[in-house]
């Protein structure tokens, strides 16, 4: 049975998207007067909108290599095509671009020609997601802040790769085939500025070691994951969205205090093996437990500071922020305890 609790839901959109320079394709269009420095050559499999004339789109053509790209393109759409492989010559003259979309196509390794990505020195978005690509390309353009690599085939991330790229902040790697050892201690160092890390959908055992300490999101969905080290949100003390669903977290794997982190906002620990709710902090909004094997809910055990307390404080004082608490999938049974709403008072959606 699904008992709903509402007054006004909050929804938070954040899960997919990052805190990150704002895609400036409608905005950084070159100024009219300096497009007359360009001819206004198009390749024929090519549209080019006269309306926007820095972007070309060459999407869903059936194209098997990339063709040349004029010097004042800034946005490349190449998505949906049948490209192998990515060469020096097609970039000759694109010095100014942005902005490349090479999703959906058949790019391997191999296929991409030595030092052809380092060499676009103004690239801040690369796209290269459903490819066939079985490591992390190197090298890369070292002003990129976004780099988009899911549903590949990925098991290796060479060595230093990420380690000039001060100003990514948002790596996709969902859905590769990377194991632990593909992880070391090293691997994410330089990536200063990263706030999004997504390493959803691969084949981890443990939490990735040493990530970013501005890491904001960490996706790990749908891994193997059982353990959550001690201590070890104390190295990103400013993440703030956590999705750890579909994977074999007991209560055994984690420490009495490991998910009462000050900065977590969102909480998401679905499909996993828990038979009691963790230890939360205060701060906590939204907390995902459903489908998990939890049997009962006590408000005065979960509740982040005293049911006395927190009753004392009403609206107005310092009370436990959780907003959403999603437990259906267990066997608990409705009502809801009392308990619970005393403690959440800001509690807007309950769903058991």
């Amino acid at each position: 049975m699904t008992l709903k609790v509402y007054t006004s839901l909050l929804t938070l959109f954040l899960v997919n998207s990052v805190w990150t320079r704002t895609v400036r394709q409608v905005y950084d269009e070159l100024d009219p007067e300096h497009w007359s420095h360009y001819t206004f050559e198009c390749p024929r499999e090519c549209f080019c909108p006269p309306s926007f004339p820095n972007a070309l789109y060459c999407d869903n053509k059936g194209l098997k290599e990339i063709p040349a790209i004029p010097a004042r393109i800034w946005y490349l759409y190449l998505q949906n095509n049948l490209i192998e492989t990515i060469s020096e010559k097609p970039f000759v003259n694109a010095t100014h671009l942005r902005w490349i979309n090479l999703n959906k196509n058949k790019i391997t390794n191999s296929g991409i020609e030595s030092g052809v990505l380092s060499k676009l020195k103004r690239l801040l978005y690369l796209f290269l997601e459903d490819n066939e690509l079985e490591e992390v390309p190197a090298p890369l353009p070292v002003g990129l802040e976004q780099l988009r690599l899911a549903r590949n085939k990925i098991s290796r991330i060479p060595e230093g790769v990420f380690s000039n790229l001060e100003n990514l902040t948002m790596l996709d790697l969902h859905q590769n085939s990377l194991l632990d050892s593909a992880l070391q201690s090293d691997t994410f160092q330089g990536l200063n500025n990263l706030m999004q890390l997504n390493i959803a959908k691969n084949s981890l055992k443990k939490m990735p070691l040493s990530l970013p300490a501005n890491t904001l999101q960490l996706f790990l969905d749908n891994n193997s994951i059982e353990v959550i080290p001690e201590n070890y949100f104390s190295a990103i003390p400013k993440v703030t969205f956590l999705r750890l669903n579909y994977n074999k977290l007991s209560d055994d794997g984690i420490p009495p205090n490991g998910f009462n982190v000050s900065s977590i906002l969102d909480l998401q620990l679905s499909h996993n093996q828990l038979t009691k709710i963790p230890p939360i902090n205060a701060h906590l909004e939204h907390l995902h437990l459903d489908h998990n094997r939890i049997k009962s809910v006590n408000g005065t055990e979960i509740c982040p500071v005293s049911i006395a307390v927190a009753e004392d404080y009403g609206f107005y004082g310092n009370i436990p922020r959780l907003r959403y608490l999603r437990l259906d999938g267990n066997e608990i049974q409705p009502p809801i305890p009392l308990d619970i709403m005393i403690c959440f008072q800001l509690l807007q959606a309950v769903v058991i």
